[in-house]
């Protein structure tokens, strides 16, 4: 089980921590001790804002995900996370609605993901709920979304619902430029995704400061705003 007492660095949060280990002899941290009472619902880091009200709009061709930071709460396992709905639509048609659930700490602004509940959509109805997982059910535990301080080559687990959400993110730039239809962007964060329920898939997300998700795969930022400190 996850130590909630013991009090780490944000750098052992990310390189010092038990982790998996892989094939490749590499391990990926998959223990985050956190301090009672250090988690919130509400809060920012640089590459995750975490406040009712804002929302991201990213688009590539005919597809469209809107993620928006809502003013639901839910506990799980025990912690008030915060709720962010993503909807993605593809030719104007909704294909998956699913809602995240996220804490960010107080002492690192470290960004926690405790599961989603997911809508898979067909013919405008619902499907099945692949993907979903909660913290606290069936051996699931929480996991890193994004660290407060990113360290190049940090490996972490993103997701940890054995069996069925195993996403991983390791740290591969601080340090990226891009271009978006929203603007340009600098000193972006790459983070590149794999998981060992598909061994041959990799994906990769860019987050830039104090805007949050810039590009997830051929997605990319066309709009966000709607929330202020």
């Amino acid at each position: 089980m996850i130590s909630r007492h013991a009090s780490l660095t944000a750098m052992a949060l990310l390189l010092s921590a038990t982790g998996m280990p892989t094939t490749q002899g590499q391990t990926w941290t998959e223990q985050f001790g956190v301090e009672p009472g250090e988690l919130t619902s509400t809060g920012r880091n640089p590459y995750f804002i975490l406040e009712p009200g804002y929302r991201l709009t990213l688009e590539h061709a005919e597809e469209r995900l809107v993620i928006t930071v809502l003013t639901d709460t839910k506990v799980v396992d025990g912690v008030e996370t915060r709720v962010v709905e993503e909807r993605e639509t593809k030719k104007g048609v909704l294909v998956e609605v699913s809602r995240n659930y996220y804490a960010i700490s107080k002492r690192t602004n470290s960004v926690y993901y405790f599961g989603e509940d997911t809508d898979i959509y067909k013919d405008g109805q619902v499907v099945n709920h692949k993907g979903s997982w909660l913290a606290g059910v069936n051996g699931a535990r929480f996991g890193l979304m994004i660290p407060g301080t990113p360290l190049v080559g940090g490996r972490y687990y993103e997701e940890i619902a054995p069996g069925a959400a195993m996403d991983r993110g390791q740290i591969v730039s601080v340090n990226d430029t891009l271009t978006a239809p929203a603007g340009k962007y600098q000193r972006v964060l790459r983070v590149e995704e794999t998981s060992p329920l598909e061994r041959l898939e990799r994906e990769y997300k860019r987050y830039a400061p104090g805007v949050g998700l810039i590009q997830d795969e051929s997605l990319r930022l066309v709009s966000s705003g709607g929330a202020s400190r």
